[in-house]
């Protein structure tokens, strides 16, 4: 039985041999540059304007390939590992090993094993020709014949450093894993020219069987050591088996992208149809500028670590063209939502919106530069009660300019603009600048003017530069505009009115009130900029811009949990000061030049409201001299007056509060701004503070109160009684 079974199949081999000799003509086999021409990974690439790369968004979810490999890139013990374990003599023979294959015939015929003898060249064939593929129910005698005359037809082709290059780049290893390189950087978290003997020879059993249950695949793995003459390697091996495997659908090890939020964004700006596994695609990010911004990013926060704060986002636009540069979606690691899109993300925009208001109320004639707004008290009746604004200090100015109002932020005229200009007509110059409002003006109200409504990073960067281009507006852009296209250009503003918001924003002295000399919003070269801060600290915001440049900064939290202390200048304003700087790092900006619509010319303030100086008007406008109507005005000719509390006032110390906690405020008017230091404030005869608003600690009895002035003299008085009503 044995002996007949033994000729049988050595007349099996003669058999073969002799068809593959006389076998007949059949299809070219592919060459080497061809099947590595044809090779796709997974992925999209995303690239920079100069062809760096950004990102790998991942397109064929059926299987899971990195980048070709060449084979001087993949270890020396991976290539052992997998001849050792699939063919032994690939060296040696010429795309048939005559001897495995009588072996595998006398095996499966003689003591009933299912054993292969295919070669790494017969494998290959199946990987780069599907009609060589194993079937379902195995090969047939005359499918192997076909086989083994193509892998000599391919050995006469190739080389065998290239059939073996290409068969670690094709080959599936286990799961969605396929190729040499998505085994490498998943599985064993590293690139392929680093694997060790102990993970060389699980990814070499892993061809055998790529199925496997564990057990096995340990058992294997040792035995091929052993072979390999590393038997001290299985110590631990069920272990190392184990948390490899766990890995399988792990994250790409050292493929950190630069972008990934901005890549997906600009693919979904493609046809999907036409995208396929390992196209390129070209964007216009500046992948230098990228990595500089996300340097900024990581280094600001961790500076703000004590004050709550894990979340940015920075978006850098070209003026002229649109073209986003640079495009932080999270601040990655350090964020709590990493995944989550905070450019687009839709936030509180706080006092960012002034500049539009401001630009409309300048266009409409309502106001100049030099106009006076009043920064005190204000109490609107709106439908749902009264709508009382406060300063960001909580401190009043009186009368300031509108240069004055608009650079340092003060909240109360940017209130009483609003009033003049209605928050409908406001809301329709924001939709007309892209921002995303989906109320009417009516829904906000008055709040508008302080960014009540939500807004993206990514569109609020874009309206600012559409004051950097003095008042047209048009998309930004992530993709190359095709060759002789352009993207249709709005006018939403005047352009004069847009050039004096420029002006105003970019005036160091007239935001010195609030912000002081020395800020990051400050730069050596010319640059506009604004602040904003949402309710309750949630949002920081910094916008601004320069003659080529628009760079748009947002730090939070994803979750929207208040931050500690920390304002539009000390939050964003550090990064956005960081990348302007970077982006003018060898050349200057100018401010843009005048339009025809401006003219300039010198105007006073009376009674030094303030500092006569030079400044810019609209149209027929301008000015020489600046002065309150007498309405506002008291009867000692605009001095000084005590407007809280009211004369003859009682006020009654509550029983439940200790006296040192209880206090009353004491509010003057007609104050210019930078002029409350000379007012003080005195309380039967002795002085307790200065400025146009302080607290005052009372104690029963009858008081008098006196506003002095800059030279001690007594300009308003008062009498209040304070009670004590405690049970005695």
């Amino acid at each position: 039985m044995s002996k007949a079974v033994a000729n049988l199949a050595v007349r099996s081999c003669v058999a073969l041999a002799l068809a593959i000799g006389c076998a007949g003509p059949s299809l070219a086999v592919p060459s080497f540059k061809q099947v590595k021409s044809d090779y796709a990974a997974s992925d999209v690439l995303v690239q920079d304007r100069t062809g760096q790369l950004l990102e790998r968004v991942r397109l064929d979810f059926y299987a899971r390939r990195g980048d070709w490999v060449a084979l001087d890139d993949v270890s020396v013990a991976l290539q052992r590992a997998v001849i050792m374990s699939e063919d032994r003599r690939f060296y040696s023979h010429g795309g048939v090993d005559w001897q495995a294959m009588a072996s595998a015939a006398w095996d499966n015929l003689i003591n009933t094993q299912r054993r292969g003898a295919s070669t790494l060249t017969m494998q290959l064939l199946g990987l780069i020709d599907p009609a060589y593929s194993r079937g379902p129910g195995g090969r047939s005698v005359s499918d192997k014949i076909d086989q083994a005359f193509e892998a000599r037809r391919l050995e006469d082709d190739w080389s065998k450093p290239q059939i073996l290059e290409a068969y670690l780049n094709l080959v599936a290893f286990r799961g969605e894993l396929e190729g040499v390189d998505a085994l490498s950087h998943v599985l064993f978290q590293k690139d392929s020219s680093g694997l060790n003997m102990r993970e060389a020879a699980l990814a070499a059993v892993l061809l055998r069987g790529p199925n496997a249950p564990e057990p096995v695949l340990v058992r294997r793995t040792c035995a091929l050591l052993g072979e390999m003459g590393q038997p001290a390697e299985c110590t631990g091996l069920r272990d190392f088996v184990y948390l490899a495997l766990q890995r399988k659908s792990a994250p790409w090890a050292g493929r950190r992208g630069l972008a990934p939020h901005f890549a997906r964004l600009a693919l979904q700006g493609l046809d999907k149809s036409a995208l396929s596994p390992g196209q390129v695609v070209r964007t216009t990010l500046d992948a230098d500028l990228q990595r500089f911004a996300l340097h900024s990013v990581a280094l600001r926060l961790r500076e703000l670590d004590m004050a709550n704060v894990r979340d940015a986002a920075v978006v850098v636009l070209d003026n002229s063209s649109g073209e986003v540069l640079a495009y932080v979606g999270s601040s990655g690691g350090l964020s709590g939502a990493t995944y989550v899109d905070h450019a687009r993300s839709r936030r509180q925009a706080g006092s960012t919106l002034k500049p539009f208001l401001y630009a409309q109320a300048l266009e409409q004639l309502r106001l100049t530069a030099v106009s006076l707004l009043d920064d005190g008290p204000l109490n609107l009746s709106t439908g749902s009660g009264l709508y009382m604004p406060q300063n960001y200090d909580e401190q009043f100015s009186g009368w300031v300019s509108v240069r004055t109002a608009l650079a340092s932020s003060l909240n109360i005229p940017a209130v009483r603009v609003l009033t003049m200009v209605t928050p409908d007509a406001f809301a329709r110059l924001l939709v007309r600048l892209g921002l995303p409002l989906e109320e009417t003006g009516d829904f906000y109200g008055y709040s508008l003017a302080l960014g009540s409504a939500d807004i993206s990073l990514l569109t609020l960067t874009n309206a600012y530069r559409a004051l950097a281009n003095l008042g047209t507006v048009s998309k930004s852009r992530l993709l190359p505009v095709a060759e002789g296209r352009a993207d249709h250009a709005q006018t939403v503003m005047a352009s004069g009115a847009a050039w004096i918001v420029g002006d105003i924003l970019s005036d160091r002295q007239a935001r010195a009130r609030t912000f002081g000399l020395d800020s990051p919003l400050s730069t050596p070269f010319w640059t506009a900029v604004k602040t904003g801060t949402s309710k309750d600290m949630r949002d920081n915001w910094c916008m601004g811009w320069s003659d080529r440049y628009t760079v748009g900064v947002w730090v939070g939290n994803s979750g929207g949990a208040s931050m500690r202390e920390v304002s539009g200048v000390s939050g964003a304003g550090p990064i956005w000061h960081d990348i302007m700087t970077y982006l003018h790092r060898g050349q200057g900006s100018r401010q843009p030049a005048m339009p025809a619509s401006v003219s300039t010319g010198q105007v006073s303030f009376e009674q030094g409201i303030e500092p006569t100086r030079q400044d810019v008007f609209l149209g027929d406008t301008q000015v020489q001299r600046v002065e309150l109507a007498r309405s506002q005005l008291t009867a000692n000719q605009g001095t000084p007056r005590i407007t809280q509390p009211a004369d003859q006032a009682i006020l009654a110390l509550d029983p439940d509060i200790p006296w040192k906690h209880q206090r009353v405020w004491l509010h003057a008017a007609n104050i210019a701004a930078g002029m409350a230091k000379n007012v003080s404030w005195r309380v039967d005869g002795h002085i307790i503070g200065s400025g146009a608003r302080i607290a005052w600690a009372p104690e029963p009895g009858k008081k008098r109160i006196e506003l002095l002035d800059g030279q001690g003299r007594v300009v308003d008085t008062v009498m209040l009684e304070v009670r004590d009503v405690r049970i005695r």
